[in-house]
């Protein structure tokens, strides 16, 4: 078909892309340079000062995480598992590990339990500060007590940002001496932040910029397969936790902090009573850890049986999970892995849409993802 004739006067916009009539113009955001860890780009088509439509593109930096799995045997799964999103290395690591033990009907030692399910907590308070204490430059709270927190799992596990803890059947080695008081003490500096974040989001001007934008409704999030704080925010009461539990988790109380409004402002209110929730349940680990040993004796070659399992954890941005078929090999023969970045970076198409571009940023900022989730 051939190109409309462009009318007298009318202006025409493009950027990184054809160019569009200003009747229906759209604005590329993205991606950046594709040698970075991963980008991601969102089409948007504009009415005025508001998006008419969105279409979030993703796979600039296609990592090929799941083939990579297929080429390394079971114990080095654990490196690669960590790094697609790097924010939450340390609850990567155990989909990987407890899809495993399940196919080898393995029991792990108690105290590897705990301290799994414990880390696990660190590791999700960990997400959850960077995501808050980013949301205002000028102010960035939390750093400090997020940094001693890191302090404290990079002296448990030896790394600061790829963890590598986590072993079929239990953990690399037990944590130090005198390492439990130590993260007490960094769990305890966590709350007064709590407070101090939600009096940030309570004043005027922050709420003008989320109560009422970005809304996703119930429908749209269990449509799209949003999971973790986005989809609760929503409504959706479900938390892996409490539903399918693992781990010790059987063993604690967790309550599933949920919102209806399904707004900017709903979705930093549920990572913000999440973090103190968190904070509890490391706190009710530290209280119930049992001594003995952290690992198990194994053979220098690990074979799974030949079948197929899945694997779900609640992961600090939600649902993720890992489908591992085995032929009996000592690699897997497929391991899919579902991600929760995914997932709630195509809900923008259903939220954006009557959004204000002013407020584009705080929309994307209350969706906690990473770019390397995504482009798994």
């Amino acid at each position: 078909m051939a190109p409309r004739e462009r009318q007298a006067g009318e202006l025409v916009v493009g950027i990184g892309a054809a160019a569009h009539a200003a009747s229906d113009a759209v604005l590329v955001l993205g991606p950046h340079h594709p040698s970075s860890h991963g980008v991601l780009q969102v089409a948007l088509t504009l009415d005025g000062d508001r998006i008419a439509t969105a279409e979030p593109i993703v796979g600039f930096v296609h990592r090929g995480a799941e083939k990579l799995f297929e080429a390394r045997d079971y114990r080095q799964l654990v490196m690669l598992a960590n790094r697609h999103d790097w924010l939450s290395a340390f609850s990567n690591e155990l989909g990987i590990v407890l899809a495993l033990e399940r196919m080898l009907g393995m029991q792990v030692p108690d105290r590897a339990v705990w301290l799994r399910t414990l880390l696990a907590e660190i590791n999700r308070v960990l997400n959850h500060l960077l995501f808050l204490g980013t949301v205002d430059p000028a102010v960035q709270l939390g750093f400090s007590e997020r940094e001693a927190l890191q302090g404290v799992m990079e002296e448990a596990t030896g790394g600061r940002l790829h963890y590598m803890y986590n072993r079929v059947g239990g953990l690399k080695e037990d944590v130090p001496v005198g390492w439990a008081a130590r993260a007490q003490a960094a769990l305890a500096g966590v709350r007064p932040v709590v407070a101090q974040l939600e009096a940030l989001f309570a004043e005027d001007q922050m709420r003008a910029r989320t109560v009422g934008i970005g809304v996703l409704s119930e429908s749209d999030a269990l449509s799209y397969g949003v999971s973790g704080p986005v989809a609760r925010a929503s409504g959706v009461d479900m938390d892996l936790r409490r539903d399918e539990p693992y781990l010790a988790y059987g063993s604690l109380d967790v309550p599933v902090v949920t919102r209806a409004a399904g707004d900017a402002a709903a979705r930093f209110a549920c990572l913000l009573e999440q973090t103190r929730v968190c904070v509890d349940l490391a706190q009710a680990c530290l209280a119930r850890l049992p001594p003995g040993r952290v690992n198990l004796r194994l053979p220098k070659t690990i074979k799974a049986p030949e079948g197929s399992t899945y694997a779900w954890t609640e992961n600090p941005l939600g649902v993720q999970g890992y489908y591992l078929v085995s032929r009996g090999d000592r690699v897997p023969w497929r391991l899919a892995m579902r991600t929760a970045s995914f997932n709630n970076v195509s809900a923008l198409s259903a939220v954006l849409p009557g959004v204000a571009v002013a407020d584009l940023v705080m929309v994307l900022c209350s969706f906690f993802f990473v770019i390397g989730d995504i482009d798994k």
